[in-house]
């Protein structure tokens, strides 16, 4: 069975898709923008960008009953890899202790033209 994990902590679905989904003990985060659930709006730069996604993704975890420390996998999305070493220290902030497998791609384009989107596979602890 899958449940449908939503909160408004966390950027609406901007199309026919789900925040996150829970099935089989994982929960399943959609690719997280940085913008700003509150306002709506877009921080500037790649550093205030990349914290404002990560902590969209950790409050859609947190919604799921789960948090950062049990993340599995992340995919990261970034326009250009010359902020590769900008997102790791903001993604070293947010992950701690046993990292999660990660993969990081440089893409050409964004939803909303952001600079960075992150998306996770999570654990789901009972």
């Amino acid at each position: 069975m899958k449940k449908v994990i939503s909160t408004d902590k966390a950027p609406a679905a901007i199309g026919p898709y789900s925040q996150a989904i829970e099935a089989n003990g994982f929960v399943f985060a959609s690719g997280q923008i940085p913008v700003d659930p509150a306002t709506g709006e877009i921080a500037q730069g790649i550093e205030a960008q990349a914290t404002q996604a990560i902590g969209n993704l950790a409050a859609l975890l947190e919604a799921a009953g789960t948090s950062v420390d049990n993340v599995v996998k992340t995919s990261v999305f970034i326009k250009d890899m010359n902020d590769f070493a900008v997102v790791n220290k903001i993604y070293a902030s947010f992950f701690k202790a046993e990292c999660p497998a990660r993969s990081c791609v440089e893409v050409s384009r964004l939803p909303k033209d952001v600079l960075i989107e992150i998306e996770a596979i999570a654990v789901k602890q009972n």
